[in-house]
């Protein structure tokens, strides 16, 4: 009896490791819980994100991390970042520097899903622009600073399957000038694209696994 209760002990403790690694038990991480406690409301359980919150599953860590640190300063400027976000490092919700990188690894590390809520109709339109851009309009292509899968390179965040209305709402803001203090070419690419091509670039990035 004694070996066989050592034999179910040791199958137990072998079964929860590889469910924990398979995903069915999911470890607790520092960024797993401060996500729980403070970010869900809005970004949901799984980094999924809301209408108006973005879809944080599989964003570029450094870009989470930059973006952060930009709210502290607040030179992400838009109305939403002003209204949620500037205040994020008062209390009681304090983001010390390794706060905000539990955070980055922890988001960075959740499979992404695509929204798929944009316009199907504008899609293909959409992909022309982001893999050539749009020559008469000086405005490059999107694939050398967000990959060709729009997966993100380095601080250059990933937009892959983020929601459309978040994409065509920032896209209108660079335009309106906001984030000023960010690095270019951004500003002067939002702001000589029309509102259809806008709603094209938005809705093909929504579909994007």
């Amino acid at each position: 009896m004694k070996r066989i209760r050592s034999s179910l002990a040791i199958l137990a403790v072998v079964f929860t490791s590889v469910a924990a690694l398979a995903g069915g038990s999911e470890i607790s991480t520092p960024g797993k819980r401060f996500a729980d406690n403070n970010c869900n409301w809005c970004h949901g359980s799984s980094g999924q994100g809301y209408t108006i919150a973005p879809r944080l599953a599989g964003q570029r860590r450094q870009y989470i991390e930059n973006q952060l640190r930009d709210f502290f300063k607040h030179t992400r400027d838009n109305p939403f970042s002003q209204q949620y976000m500037w205040g994020v490092r008062g209390a009681p919700m304090v983001l010390s520097p390794e706060t905000v990188q539990d955070l980055a690894h922890y988001f960075s590390s959740l499979y992404p899903e695509a929204a798929c809520d944009g316009d199907k109709r504008l899609a293909a339109q959409g992909q022309i622009i982001y893999q050539d851009g749009i020559p008469r309009s000086n405005i490059p292509s999107c694939v050398a600073c967000h990959g060709p899968n729009a997966e993100g390179v380095r601080a250059f965040p990933r937009l892959a399957g983020l929601s459309y209305y978040y994409l065509k709402r920032k896209l209108r803001e660079w335009g309106e000038g906001y984030h000023a203090a960010a690095v270019r070419p951004m500003p002067g690419v939002a702001s000589k694209m029309s509102d259809e091509e806008i709603e094209a670039v938005a809705s093909n990035l929504t579909f994007i696994p």
